[in-house]
């Protein structure tokens, strides 16, 4: 039997995150990697000023990633192109940093700090009554008096723990490919927020074109289970469709790859219990608005650490308070509002509002950007506050009447 003091399963950027601020402050940290040193994980690549904070307050260098100062967004024949705000808490740029690179970039960050990392070695909690003790990986037993799952959602760690997806909450799909374009090297992000299916239906969901600045593009296309005909949807026709509008703007070259899709947690059912808390991904912490959890998940990684610095014993209960006041809320709120515009006769003029007006617009960008949560000044975080309760009574309605899947 292997003792060390914090055991993490996943070496995304959640993962990684809670080995860095681990290693640094001396604890015996071990990390179980299921795949190998520098694989690629699947992703639309985009880091938002929230997550380029939490880099910061990490001090990772972030000189190989591409910055980004800001969204384009578009809307039928509405487009609209806003800087990233500048606020007391996130800088006004982010970044696409492709994630084969920034996933090996963390995790090398880690092993610099002083954590044990392990390659190609699936790990599984043990239990001993109600308790996480460990984990099994490699044939051997490793125990820690805290285990966090960072595994994602979808993995057999999570299901054994019950850190499952919500099957009464939405979620997202999306697929991804890359290809060559004269406008990599562009400063802002594109999101085409009036996709339309091959039948014809909206999409709640937006196309992407995310400049890599390498020669490439990141192009996406993402859509919520809350949509009319969501199980019949096609993503690799939807990307092709997408793909057909860019290609003369962009001067799109053709796919580099197979595009690859991956779903897309949006609700947990359970993120802690004794001696075990999951982080992000694993933990449901995705944007319902944008598919996005990359800055979420660093700081889930890293606030679970400091309560186990502080106490490694309520560490999971006082993480669990901690982190749901800080975004509960607005995810909450994002995911009520799927079922909103999962109606075709109300996702148009969602659209007109979101991009209608330069105060509309800005909200929007907030969202957007993850810029908003329960400490957000201002007119985003009151309409949030706002929304929440107004979708917190249309609840039982909007989830009776969601469209059809």
């Amino acid at each position: 039997m292997n003792q060390c003091d914090l055991i993490v399963i996943g070496g995304g950027p959640a993962g990684a995150a809670a080995a860095i601020v681990a290693a640094r402050a001396g604890v015996r940290v071990v990390l179980f990697e299921k795949g190998p040193h520098g694989r690629d994980k699947v992703c639309g690549d985009g880091l938002t000023p929230r997550a380029v904070a939490a880099l910061e307050e990490l001090k990772i260098d972030l000189s190989p990633a591409h910055r980004i100062d800001g969204l384009r967004m578009i809307a039928g024949k509405k487009t609209r192109e806003l800087a990233w705000p500048t606020t007391d808490r996130f800088p006004n740029h982010g970044a696409v940093w492709p994630r084969h690179r920034f996933d090996t970039h963390l995790i090398d960050v880690a092993i610099e700090s002083g954590a044990d990392v392990h390659f190609e070695c699936e790990a599984l909690p043990e239990l001993e009554g109600d308790r996480v003790v460990g984990v099994r990986a490699g044939g051997e037993s490793w125990r820690a008096p805290l285990t966090v799952l960072a595994a994602g959602a979808q993995g057999a760690a999570a299901k054994l723990l019950g850190a499952e997806r919500d099957p009464n909450e939405p979620f997202g799909l999306a697929i991804r490919a890359y290809a060559p374009t004269p406008r990599h090297a562009e400063r802002h992000l594109e999101a085409c927020l009036s996709l339309r299916d091959e039948h014809g239906t909206p999409v709640p969901g937006y196309g992407w074109m995310f400049p890599a600045g390498d020669g490439t593009v990141n192009i996406g296309v993402g859509a919520l289970s809350t949509m009319k005909g969501f199980k019949k949807l096609n993503l690799n026709t939807l990307l092709d469709q997408y793909a057909a509008i860019v290609r003369e703007p962009w001067g799109l070259g053709g796919y580099l790859d197979k595009p690859r899709a991956w779903r897309l947690p949006m609700s947990c059912v359970r993120r802690s219990g004794p001696g075990w808390l999951a982080v992000g991904d694993a933990a449901g912490f995705v944007n319902p608005m944008n598919g996005e959890g990359i800055d979420y998940g660093l700081e889930s990684g890293m606030l679970a650490v400091e309560q186990f610095l502080a106490n490694p014993a309520t560490a999971p209960a006082v993480y669990d308070q901690l982190v749901g006041e800080r975004f509960d809320s607005f995810l909450r709120t994002g995911r009520r509002f799927s079922f909103l515009i999962g109606h075709p006769w109300l996702l148009k003029p969602g659209l007109r509002i979101a991009v209608g007006t330069q105060a509309a617009a800005d909200i929007t960008l907030a969202v957007m950007g993850n810029l908003v949560d329960s400490r957000t000044p201002g007119a985003a975080g009151t309409v949030l506050k706002v929304a929440d309760g107004a979708l917190r009574l249309a609840d039982p309605l909007l989830r009776r009447t969601r469209a059809a899947a």
